[in-house]
């Protein structure tokens, strides 16, 4: 094995992450939010603005639970834009996995947006890391299991 099938058995952002995200305009009102990312069953909406659109931030279920249900704010009453939380995290397509598995932990978040140049082309989270980490656990014990049915006895 040389050093180029190494750098090809790396995973890279691209090819975790979920590129079926959700996306809605900052000015689209809290409720039909909620009621959007339940419909599609995410966690998070990335937040855009602008022509051509261009990501503004991202809004989570945590954003939610503290700055509206535990505020007790009527959600048809404000927009994304005044609870998105604007620091949005991000990688390039081509980032080691390890890499972002790293920045994410260090940085305390649940989801890392993926970026090619201004154009959001994923996300990954949490969930999708987990994914990628058990189907590689499970490879590896098939190929160990496989490694252990073929060896002579001992002894």
């Amino acid at each position: 094995m040389g050093p180029d099938d190494a750098l090809a058995m790396v995973l890279r952002a691209k090819d975790i992450m979920d590129a079926s995200f959700l996306t809605l305009d900052s000015e689209t009102d809290l409720l039909t939010c909620a009621r959007t990312m339940v419909e599609h069953r995410r966690g998070y909406v990335v937040v855009t603005s602008g022509t051509p659109p261009k990501i503004a931030g991202i809004v989570t279920e945590w954003d939610y639970l503290e700055k509206i249900v535990a505020a007790r704010v009527d959600p048809s009453a404000m927009k994304l834009r005044e609870i998105a939380s604007p620091n949005v995290h991000s990688c390039p397509p081509d980032t080691p996995t390890d890499e972002v598995v790293t920045m994410m932990a260090n940085l305390g978040i649940r989801r890392m947006v993926v970026r090619k140049d201004d154009q959001v082309v994923g996300v990954i989270t949490a969930r999708n890391i987990l994914a990628t980490f058990r189907a590689y656990i499970d490879k590896l014990s098939s190929e160990i299991a496989g490694f252990q049915s073929t060896a002579p006895p001992v002894g």
